[in-house]
């Protein structure tokens, strides 16, 4: 079985991991609410999407 020679070193160890840390997700303003939502996607608080109402939401 392959065994590792020489012990990783802690910054080495730390440098390979240095991809891996997670990004906040981007948001934009809904033109429409206000409401902060993912780009490129219909609006789940009024369901408007490029100034069209794509998405019907009932009142309530």
């Amino acid at each position: 079985m392959a065994v590792p020679f020489r012990k990783v070193s802690k910054t080495r160890k730390r440098m390979r991991r240095s991809h891996n840390a997670l990004e906040a997700v981007g948001t934009t303003k809904c033109p429409n609410c206000g409401e902060m939502i993912r780009p490129h996607r219909a609006c789940p608080n009024c369901g408007f999407y490029k100034g069209k109402e794509v998405v019907s939401k009932d009142a309530e």
